[in-house]
């Protein structure tokens, strides 16, 4: 198989972090760019509105500002160099955002992180988390769940 789009889908977690060193390794290898994303959680933008008393569409450019932020920090930790990596920031729900970027790009690979922000029990540990276990069943790609230690290391 050959590679020519990797999307990874980041939470800024360290198994997100482990899922894109992954990804870089196999972008090198099969000279294949990497295009980074992150999705706003609909629901929380949602949660803040509501909490502030404010419609939700007047907090998403606060909310895609940070996030943007965010994926530059991270790439900026993550050393690039040589690699074609562009990032992207959506809304939505993120399994969801995933599929339809996934789609749009025409990945042929999708990286992410057994297990994000919120951590693992003993569900997670079973299915991977519910965000990459509904992409694993829902595109038709290959999907690469990275775990947090890869081959013994972090």
């Amino acid at each position: 198989m050959d590679f020519k789009a990797i999307l990874v889908a980041t939470d800024f977690s360290e198994c997100a972090g482990a899922a894109f060193k992954l990804a870089k390794n196999l972008a090198r290898q099969f000279g294949a760019k990497i295009v980074l994303l992150h999705v706003i959680q609909q629901r929380i933008v949602a949660r803040v509105a509501e909490h502030l008393k404010v419609k939700p569409d007047s907090l998403l450019p606060a909310f895609r500002e940070e996030a943007q932020l965010n994926l530059d920090a991270f790439l900026q930790e993550c050393r690039c160099d040589s690699l074609e990596v562009t990032s992207m920031v959506t809304v939505g729900i993120p399994f969801q955002e995933i599929a339809v970027v996934a789609r749009d790009l025409a990945a042929d690979l999708i990286v992410m992180g057994g297990y994000g922000r919120s951590g693992r029990g003993p569900i997670e540990e079973v299915f991977f988390g519910s965000t990459a276990e509904k992409v694993v069943r829902l595109l038709p790609c290959p999907v690469l769940c990275v775990p947090l230690t890869v081959g013994g290391e972090q």
